[in-house]
């Protein structure tokens, strides 16, 4: 028989912890992480962890400190004898650097991956990577969740049926497509052009979206520029009302003025990062169950398949 996990928060996921926690009927291990006046991090585990299954929920979106935090929980986890460490991102930062784009440039994505895993990690769930190919730089084993089963049901029947399915850009046709199939909707891509970092110039739609519901889907929303930007391309276009559905909401910046000021009816987001904003426009949905469900299937060495499958027709 399995032992329970025993299931640690970083600083950044405390809420998102007890609610994955709530689920599986389960406390949360009890950590003391403190911050010296220089801003060093140190961490205790208040329980005996020594052979146990540990998972350390911590996204690791800006500061930088977040990533820290779970580079010394994970390593504070080795030293302590824990069987094995799995280190739970609901949001993967550093992902959008995945390539060398131009010369002189880091790939960070490579970078965080090489830390987590010198830092002890035995395994890693994240949830909807900027960039699928992420996941080849792990060398341990590595489950990629998609978010798509949090925002289910979000249309009415007759909703549903005048709804088109927009990708923001060709990269994710994958992850639109999956979305189109499950709601039985049209496909539609927008191709656009990044002149500047969080820059974007809407270019051309590929597809019709006159006189349909629209639904853009999209792993994370930052400055809110190319949202924005697709909304209006798309109301110019004749489309009725537009939703939006993102994974990962950072809203950096004037990101939520920009959205409460656009024709955007809803943005549906996870709670993979903290958010307090206030917008009756945004709406948050936990991706809880969804977590509690990969760390309870990975404890007890089930298939987790299901939960990370986007599409089964690769073709």
């Amino acid at each position: 028989m399995h032992r329970q996990p025993l299931i640690f928060s970083g600083s950044s996921t405390k809420k998102l912890t007890q609610k994955i926690c709530e689920y599986l009927n389960l406390s949360p291990g009890k950590v003391d992480v403190k911050t010296f006046s220089d801003g060093e991090i140190w961490v205790k585990f208040q329980e005996n962890i020594r052979g146990r299954d540990l998972y350390i929920v911590q996204s690791t979106m800006p500061p930088s400190e977040n990533l820290m935090e779970l580079l010394i929980m994970l390593d504070a986890a080795k030293r302590a004898s824990a069987s094995r460490v799995t280190a739970v991102l609901p949001y993967f930062g550093y992902a959008r650097q995945d390539r060398k784009d131009q010369p002189r440039v880091a790939i960070t994505a490579k970078l965080v991956a090489n830390l987590i895993t010198t830092a002890g990690a035995d395994r890693v769930i994240t949830m909807d990577l900027h960039a699928a190919q992420i996941q080849g730089f792990f060398d341990i084993p590595f489950d990629h969740l998609y978010a798509s089963p949090v925002f289910s049901g979000l249309f009415a029947e007759e909703e549903s049926e005048n709804l088109v399915v927009v990708s923001p850009d060709v990269g994710g046709i994958k992850l639109a497509r999956s979305y189109a199939k499950r709601l039985n909707a049209g496909l539609v891509v927008i191709d656009k052009r990044r002149p500047k970092h969080n820059i974007v110039e809407v270019m051309q739609i590929i597809g019709d979206v006159a006189n349909k519901n629209v639904l853009i889907v999209d792993d994370l929303i930052d400055t809110g520029g190319t949202f924005v930007n697709a909304v209006n391309a798309l109301k110019e276009r004749g489309a009725l009302n537009v939703y939006g559905a993102v994974s990962h909401a950072l809203l950096s910046g004037d990101a939520v003025n920009k959205i409460n000021q656009s024709a955007l009816a809803k943005l549906y987001v996870t709670d993979s990062i903290p958010l307090h904003t206030g917008s009756e426009k945004i709406v948050v949905r936990s991706a809880s169950g969804l977590l509690a469900e990969a760390i309870i299937r990975s404890n007890r060495n089930e298939s987790i398949s299901s939960l990370f499958e986007i599409d089964k027709d690769k073709s």
